[in-house]
């Protein structure tokens, strides 16, 4: 988002209004003049209405007290004032010292807590997004409701976390301890895994490792001076020396001396709220490292941690990738993973090649986006596939290829973020569209090209040739030239894939619906189609694109696909949940890879071929294909298993029961959800039974095998539940293995779903400013707008909060929406009154890089701001 000031030209409807005066010259005789011929008046252009409603989904909530004037204000500033939310829950927060962040309700006086009371379940994560942690720091603190301090996280800065000890009430706090930030605050299932890898690193109390800058070392001042101010930092010097980190003791009582007690400020008053010896301790430590980090001549100050030998899952984030079991991909990783010289060419918006879920994971791209205005690199097509970022395009955002390209192929059992669907394999980035994320037809067939090691405008090929081509992109209108090239492509053995798109509509999408081009629809969660997602003749297969607007396995975030993704100013990395089309692309072209992998000869006439059979998907929706799945959902399992298979090899018996999800959240609303059963590999296995812990669960057979294999209904009865959070195991065992999938419940009433004041802006098709806006509080999770009296064009719609009041919508902490989805918003044409203008808003949730737990701290990573790429600040007041 370009943070320019927004200003607005009134349209100023003019008349002219023409009278003819009498002239006098003589008397009564004289004949008048005749009145002036006048220029025929144009008619006015007929005027149009544009209407719709912007929907919040109830898993969703905001803090009571942003800094949005605009917003009802209901105080949640003490453990006995605490805010009432659902569980689980992703809520948008603001907190800020008195005098801090954007003049607004809470600038001058400040809001340092926000206090949440909420029912919670042990093994529970709370998680706190801090957005603006490069100028603020926000802590994260668990109270009993008797208001003493259960536990703590506050030593990242950016993410902060912890683990729910047991059953119970809870009052969740978010104190804002410098500066001004909104958070996401994300309660989510409980989970063994995330669980340890969660622990606290623990750390010696009373020390800390510090380095002075250069012109700050002690040996450089007046040494008595020094003295006197280390005396009154707190601190005595153990070890260590000049130009390296020092091991300082701290003295004990009220988190340090008289500097660093002023600069904790009002942190220590949380202190009073501790009874454990051991946890006052871990805080009083923790507050006075946190005052050293604020002291100019002092270059870093951390705790000294405690190591000893820990063993815990790889790819933290995995767990949070729900969209893989949903296709049946751990069963598919254990024939393979993918071979490194499979490689899946992906033409979009460039890579961030040293993500450091990416690095070693691309083989030599091109950059083919030929304006220098819109590469945003200074120069048109060369060598480097690297995105820049930036934009001014509202038709997509920045990094777009990143996201991508993890889908395909992040790296695996490296202890970082995420993993792709064929995580062995490789990618080739080509840059075809711009910083904006548009381009042309023309870039993108001479991108295909270098994949295919065709003759292109680069003058060069690559050294291998792509195996599968991705195209998460679309727009275009038929294009002759574009289908002879994919023709010619398909002739040379190479597999294209591409997005359906996103307009919700049964027309044909191109390049999906070009012959030979393997089109991909995508459905939500619960194998439903997407409503975003475009159907029709040309759908080939469905896949994962997700439904930002839900969460519906409860795992506090929302069920957008989680992949890499970069920061708008190009100088960090994290991992962001999107949902469109553009994500479920990706995942057949991983599972293509990995096919490719166990029998490299299979041609795109063999893919054919066993699509059509039902051999590499789960049928969806009427039997056979159809206009919304195609031919099903993608199974990578049953995939591989054809591969193998096609190639003439028998694959080993390895039978093992899986679901299509770990986790279902029934929130307080649902009653029903789906639930399938499968063999995850080849061989014989037989449901021998399946119970649940609660009797308020029930597990229903819907259209399963004789071996008990196949779809179920689970549901939930409430009646007769007291209010409260509930949750129960669904334990299914097998003849070879057993699973427990855990459910979630609420009961009794909760707020309705609100993510605040909501800003809907119009913008006109190529104009960087909107031309209208509107704004709209929550009625039931429902934000109704209108605009009237438009003039007949193409205008696009977007609509977001802003918890912050900097004016701009769509930082990251707040809600955001366009219509149809934020990654490809659609141009309206209005040549006629408009009333079903419909879209949900949500919370794009990006989360750090997060890495495995392990003996040593992390460097500070960053996490980007998920912005729209337009001007997208509104008008105050309104």
């Amino acid at each position: 988002m370009y943070k320019r000031l927004l200003k607005l030209t009134a349209l100023l409807a003019i008349t002219l209004l023409a009278s003819a005066c009498g002239g006098g010259g003589g008397g009564s005789s004289s004949t008048p003049e005749p009145p002036p011929t006048l220029p025929p008046v144009a008619p006015e252009p007929e005027l149009f209405r544009l209407a719709g409603t912007v929907t919040a989904s109830s898993s969703q909530a905001v803090d009571d007290d942003t800094n949005d004037p605009a917003g009802p204000v209901r105080a949640n500033d003490t453990v006995e004032t605490a805010q009432s939310i659902p569980n689980p829950i992703t809520l948008g927060g603001y907190v800020n010292q008195p005098g801090t962040g954007a003049p607004g309700r809470s600038q001058v006086d400040g809001d340092i807590d926000d206090y949440f009371r909420v029912e919670l379940l042990a093994g529970q994560t709370i998680t706190m997004l801090v957005a603006d942690f490069q100028q603020a720091d926000a802590d994260l603190y668990l109270f009993d409701t008797r208001g003493r301090i259960l536990d703590f996280s506050i030593e990242s800065g950016e993410i902060e976390t912890l683990v729910v000890p047991r059953d119970g009430t809870y009052v969740v706090n978010a104190f804002a301890y410098e500066g001004a930030t909104n958070y996401i605050l994300a309660i989510g299932s409980p989970d063994t895994v995330s669980s340890r890898q969660l622990n606290h690193h623990d750390i010696v109390p009373w020390q800390s490792v510090i380095k002075y800058r250069a012109e700050a070392e002690p040996e450089v001042g007046p040494s008595v001076a020094t003295g006197m101010r280390i005396r009154r930092m707190g601190m005595e010097q153990r070890a260590g020396g000049r130009g390296r980190g020092r091991l300082m003791g701290i003295r004990r009582g009220l988190a340090g001396g008289p500097e660093t007690r002023e600069r904790s400020g009002p942190a220590l008053a949380k202190l009073d709220h501790v009874d454990d010896p051991k946890l006052q301790a871990r805080l009083e430590t923790l507050l006075a490292i946190k005052a050293l980090n604020r002291d100019p001549q002092i270059e870093y100050a951390e705790p000294n941690y405690e190591l000893r030998a820990m063993s815990v899952p790889n790819d933290p984030a995995y767990r949070l990738q729900w969209h893989y079991p949903l296709i049946d991909l751990p069963g598919a990783w254990d024939t393979t993973t993918g071979e490194p010289q499979v490689i899946v060419a992906v033409v979009d918006t460039g890579i961030l090649a040293n993500h450091p879920d990416l690095v070693g994971q691309w083989v030599p791209g091109y950059d083919f986006v030929r304006s220098a205005s819109s590469a945003g690199d200074g120069d048109g097509i060369d060598a480097d596939p690297e995105d820049p970022g930036g934009g001014e395009s509202a038709a997509s955002r920045s990094f777009h290829g990143t996201h991508v390209s993890g889908t395909v192929a992040a790296a695996g059992n490296n202890g970082t973020g995420v993993v792709g669907v064929a995580y062995n394999a490789r990618v080739m980035p080509l840059r075809a569209l711009g910083s904006g994320g548009e381009g042309t037809t023309y870039d993108v067939d001479q991108a295909v090209r270098f994949a295919a090691g065709l003759v292109n405008d680069s003058g060069s090929v690559p050294a291998r040739r792509a195996d599968i081509i991705n195209l998460s992109l679309g727009g275009a209108p038929f294009s002759q030239s574009s289908q002879d090239l994919y023709r010619r492509v398909r002739e040379a053995g190479i597999i294209v894939v591409a997005s359906a798109g996103n307009e919700a509509s049964s027309l044909p999408s191109y390049p999906a619906a070009y012959e030979g081009v393997i089109s991909v629809a995508a459905v939500d969660a619960q194998r439903q189609s997407a409503s975003y997602s475009n159907t029709g003749n040309s759908i080939d297969i469905a896949a994962p694109g997700g439904n930002s607007g839900v969460d519906l396995n409860g795992d506090g975030y929302p069920d957008g696909v989680l992949s890499t993704d970069g920061q708008e100013a190009g100088d960090g990395f994290g991992y962001s949940f999107l949902s469109g089309t553009s994500m479920a692309a990706p995942h057949v072209a991983g599972v293509i890879a990995l096919m490719k992998s166990v029998n490299p000869e299979l041609s795109p006439g063999d893919i054919d071929s066993l699509l059509s059979q039902g051999r590499i998907s789960d049928d969806l929706g009427t039997p056979g294909w159809d206009k919304l799945y195609g031919y099903g959902i993608v199974n990578a399992q049953r995939a591989v298993q054809a591969a193998l298979e096609a190639g003439g090899s028998s694959p080993a018996d390895n039978p093992l029961l899986s679901t299509s999800a770990t986790s279902l959240n029934f929130s307080n609303s649902i009653n029903t959800l789906e639930l399938e059963l499968r063999n995850a590999g080849q061989g014989e296995l037989e449901l021998l039974d399946a119970s649940t812990s609660e009797a308020w669960v029930e597990l229903k057979p819907v259209q399963i095998s004789d071996g008990g294999l196949g779809l179920y209904q689970v549901e939930v009865d409430r009646d007769g539940l007291n209010s409260g959070v509930y949750s129960s195991d669904i334990t299914l065992r097998s003849s070879v293995n057993t699973i427990n999938v855990r459910v979630i419940m609420s009961v009794g009433s909760s707020a309705p779903a609100d993510v605040g004041v909501v800003y809907i802006l119009l913008y006109e098709q190529d104009k960087p400013e909107p031309v209208a806006q509107a704004s709209a509080a929550s009625t039931g999770g429902l934000y109704p707008f209108a605009f009237n009296n438009l003039p007949p064009g193409q205008y696009e719609v977007f609509a977001g909060s802003d918890a912050d009041n900097d004016l701009l919508i769509c930082d990251a902490g707040e809600a955001c929406g366009s219509w149809l989805t934020v990654d490809q918003p659609i141009l309206i044409d209005l040549n006629s009154n408009r009333e079903n203008i419909d879209f949900p808003v949500d919370y794009l949730v990006t989360i750090p890089n997060v890495q495995e737990a392990s003996n040593q701290p992390k460097a500070p990573s960053r996490y980007p701001a998920k912005t729209l790429k337009r001007t997208a600040r509104r008008i105050p007041g309104r």
